[in-house]
């Protein structure tokens, strides 16, 4: 029998693969069809719904086809309740390291990512 926390991790195996991979299919299975992606790195803000988001996956040559080497951790998961969750999670894709903030609900008895707000490790954008 699996808890909430490895439900949870199971989800974001999936999220670190859909975008490794660039996998629309696994990347809308992971995510709600109404969640959030934004980042305040970008003026002005960039907000995009899954409508927007998908297909700029979908149009992203793959970090695995590049055979770029992996490289994600979960930093944390905390329960807020039974149907609604937070994850800090890190990654690389392009060469570029990301810090994601993944908040996530439970909903007909399965855990989706409902937003993500990410930011590009400041090594990245020229040490700030």
């Amino acid at each position: 029998m699996t808890g909430p926390i490895e439900e949870l991790q199971s989800v974001i195996r999936d999220y670190f693969d859909a975008l490794y991979h660039c996998d629309t299919e696994l990347l809308q299975k992971a995510f709600h069809p109404k969640a959030v992606y934004a980042t305040a790195d970008e003026t002005p803000l960039l907000h995009r719904t899954m409508d927007e988001y998908v297909p700029v996956v979908a149009a992203r040559v793959s970090p695995a086809s590049r055979g770029e080497a992996r490289n994600d951790v979960i930093d944390e998961i905390q329960l807020a309740g039974d149907n609604t969750a937070f994850a800090r999670v890190r990654c690389t894709l392009a060469g570029k390291d990301y810090v994601d903030f993944l908040t996530f609900v439970r909903d007909d008895g399965r855990w989706r990512i409902m937003a993500k707000i990410f930011q590009m490790n400041a090594e990245n954008k020229g040490g700030v």
